[in-house]
């Protein structure tokens, strides 16, 4: 790990003055993420600002009758919250699903947003990679590449973005509250983290002189017909091959609503609007899931290893769409 020097933020103003005044820093709370790429040499900040002690750890209710979770808010309290557990169970069971207990008590819901991929080669110092160092080459392109992208990737990157939680802030269409130095901003889920097009290393649209301050569920949370699914290797400490957020609202057998998100496949969690739509007046049953999954992959292009994440995939959407409503997976 290369040397750094520290200091500590005690408002969200010093945080955002400290970050704007040094292009070399970075914020650090939990560190589950940054450290390790410290260490890896992935990430080299200059300055760490500790942000650990602002106030924005509550979980609160907003006026529209939705949750406001505070960046700082650990993932495990976010998880064992109440009001996560009953109203937004998909939520819950994502964070649930994701790294370990200990992880979990550290890891805060600002940080699970901006954390960044775990692709081998971007880890590996000694190889190349556009995301750690752009210009460089790809090195899971024509490596082994069988965790990586099926969706959205471009010739300059087929990293996937690992957070479980993010999948399921996708489904709900949360929205991402942030400060910086021309004041407060919110910015819909769906914008915050982007595709890698030619600019891989650029993982979110959030400033560089920005800190994320909260996260807006809303009221509607599909509490009753929801599910996350999570396929990967190992059942405890495994990053997800595919992941499913699954929601629908449902009456009389019919779908009036639908929410589909994917991990595990993308550089950012994947949102598929109009398969969600073609769900939309069809029964609640195994063809209309397996017509949507269809939809959702056709754009899917595999690589040397990781072409089995297609089936794979349209599977889990249709398990996962099956489980939210209830009925059997063929």
């Amino acid at each position: 790990m290369r040397a750094f020097t520290y200091s500590r933020a005690d408002t969200v103003e010093d945080a955002v003055r400290a970050l704007a005044g040094n292009p070399d820093a970075r914020f650090v709370a939990g560190g589950t993420n940054l450290l390790d790429l410290m260490k890896a040499d992935a990430m080299r900040p200059a300055h760490l600002v500790d942000i650990s002690r602002l106030p924005l750890d509550r979980i609160e209710e907003t006026e529209d009758g939705g949750l406001r979770l505070g960046a700082l808010a650990r993932n495990a309290d976010t998880a064992w919250d109440e009001r996560v557990r009953s109203r937004y169970p998909m939520l819950s069971k994502a964070i649930l699903a994701g790294a370990s207990a200990q992880l979990r008590n550290m890891a805060t819901n600002g940080g699970n947003l901006l954390q960044r991929t775990r692709c081998y080669y971007f880890y590996d110092s000694g190889t190349p990679c556009n995301k750690r160092e752009p210009g460089s080459g790809c090195g899971a392109l024509t490596g082994v590449n069988r965790i990586h992208a099926i969706l959205g990737a471009s010739e300059h990157c087929i990293a996937v973005h690992p957070s479980d939680l993010c999948v399921a802030l996708a489904a709900l269409e949360a929205t991402v509250r942030v400060t910086g130095p021309r004041g407060e901003r919110t910015i819909p889920f769906a914008e915050f983290h982007r595709l890698p097009g030619d600019t891989p290393h650029i993982d979110t649209t959030l400033g560089a002189d920005e800190i994320v301050t909260a996260i807006d569920l809303p009221a509607r949370g599909f509490a009753e017909h929801s599910t996350y699914l999570k396929v990967r290797d190992r059942a405890s400490y495994a990053f997800a091959l595919v992941s499913v957020a699954a929601a629908l609202e449902i009456e009389g057998g019919t779908i009036r609503a639908a929410r589909l998100a994917l991990g595990g496949v993308a550089h950012k969690p994947w949102r598929d609007t109009e398969a969600e739509a073609m769900l939309v007046g069809k029964p609640a049953e195994a063809a209309s899931f397996a017509a949507a999954a269809q939809a959702v992959l056709r754009g899917a292009k595999g690589h040397a290893h990781n072409a089995f994440k297609i089936p794979l995939a349209e599977r889990a959407i249709v398990r996962a769409l099956s489980e939210a409503a209830g009925v059997q997976t063929p």
